[in-house]
């Protein structure tokens, strides 16, 4: 009979512990679900203000009255969308170089301001004239057509067509990923133009016209002057970056380039022509 209960007692005390065990296997999973839960809701409301800065910075950038207008040149505009603060940055696309318009010079110019030694500028932005244009011959600052990319061991030579993207430029022999990262923000295939509009351009860019960028560019940051100027200026073409910041930490950022108006769609305000978002936890 002692022995009967014994055994109870065993039996009893397993169950016990196989309970524990499937209690705090829940509890745990339960703990996982809601902290992915809460992450997910972070990532939402944080996208959701991001987007929602896009929408309100086309809003104020198209507006008539200086007052409320917003201006295209890259300075911080800060708005509270519910419980994120949202900063806005508006770049009209004129301010840029178009990769498929500028002369070599202008771009080697903007790469020597980067940092890039003088000879390798003026070889890449040759490279990048050579990689638009139809002809065979390199440009008189070096450049390169097939030979020099078979030389280098590439299973392509030069497009001879116009950029799609500022990312193929990537693709140009002697530019590297240090020289892209650094001209990226500087370069665009939407303006047309083979020379930046001063009135919007970054201060690399106006280095590279030639102008000491210094007193515009604590204007802008400070948001002071301008805005009636420039209300009702430029292409209507734009970099917009929307950045979305919880109170604790999360954020998510929005980088966009679109064209105001429907562009024939029904009910549209803009065209993305090109887009990237995400967000990341604190």
């Amino acid at each position: 009979m002692a022995a009967q209960r014994g055994a109870a007692l065993v039996i009893v005390m397993w169950l016990v512990a196989l309970l524990t065990a499937l209690v705090g296997a829940y509890a745990a999973s339960a703990r996982i679900e809601y902290m992915q839960g809460r992450g997910l809701h972070g990532a939402v409301v944080t996208e959701s203000a991001a987007r929602a800065g896009l929408e309100y910075a086309m809003v104020r950038v198209q507006a008539g009255q200086p007052e409320f207008a917003w201006v295209p040149d890259g300075r911080p505009y800060r708005w509270a969308f519910g419980a994120a603060e949202v900063e806005v940055r508006i770049v009209d696309e004129s301010g840029k170089v178009d990769l498929n318009a500028v002369d070599a010079g202008l771009l080697g110019s903007l790469f020597r301001v980067l940092g890039a030694e003088e000879g390798r500028a003026d070889a890449v932005a040759a490279a990048i004239v050579d990689w638009r244009d139809g002809d065979e011959f390199t440009q008189p600052m070096g450049g390169a057509e097939d030979p020099q990319y078979a030389a280098a061991g590439l299973p392509y030579g030069a497009k001879d067509a116009p950029f799609e993207t500022v990312a193929e430029v990537e693709q140009v022999l002697g530019m590297d990923r240090a020289l892209f990262e650094a001209a990226v923000r500087h370069l665009t295939v939407f303006s047309g133009m083979p020379q930046p509009d001063a009135r919007f351009a970054s201060g690399e860019v106006l280095q590279a016209l030639g102008t000491d960028p210094a007193l515009l560019l604590q204007q802008r940051e400070a948001g002071d002057g301008l805005a009636p100027d420039l209300v009702g200026a430029g292409s209507g073409t734009y970099s917009i970056a929307s950045r979305a910041r919880l109170a604790d930490g999360r954020q998510a950022v929005l980088r966009a380039v679109v064209r105001a108006g429907g562009g024939g769609l029904p009910g549209s305000a803009y065209v993305p022509l090109a887009w990237e978002e995400g967000a990341t936890p604190r």
